[in-house]
């Protein structure tokens, strides 16, 4: 089972790398009902927060379901989300 998280490219690196790794914790803490067990983590990257915002408005629609960790350091922005649904959407996206 794959956990895809998708962290935004507008951050330094280091950022991306602690942006990451909460997401991954929320998904874990309230994700809904993860079959994913420490399997393969795959991360992509999309440019910016308007793309990340574009990105979870297509999962909603498609009813993939995701978390998103809110980075409060810089206002409460969504800053990655995680699911364990694959979607059509991800082939298109770079690795980050």
């Amino acid at each position: 089972m794959k956990l895809y998280v998708i962290v935004r490219k507008d951050l330094s690196v280091s950022q991306r790398a602690v942006q990451a790794g909460h997401a991954i914790a929320q998904f874990l803490l309230y994700g809904p009902f993860s079959r994913w067990h420490n399997g393969t983590l795959i991360y992509l990257g999309v440019k910016n927060l308007c793309q990340l915002e574009k990105l979870m408005y297509q999962l909603n629609n498609n009813n993939i379901k995701y978390t998103e960790f809110r980075e409060p350091d810089i206002g409460d922005q969504v800053t990655a989300i995680a699911t364990d649904q694959h979607s059509e959407l991800f082939e298109r996206m770079r690795l980050l």
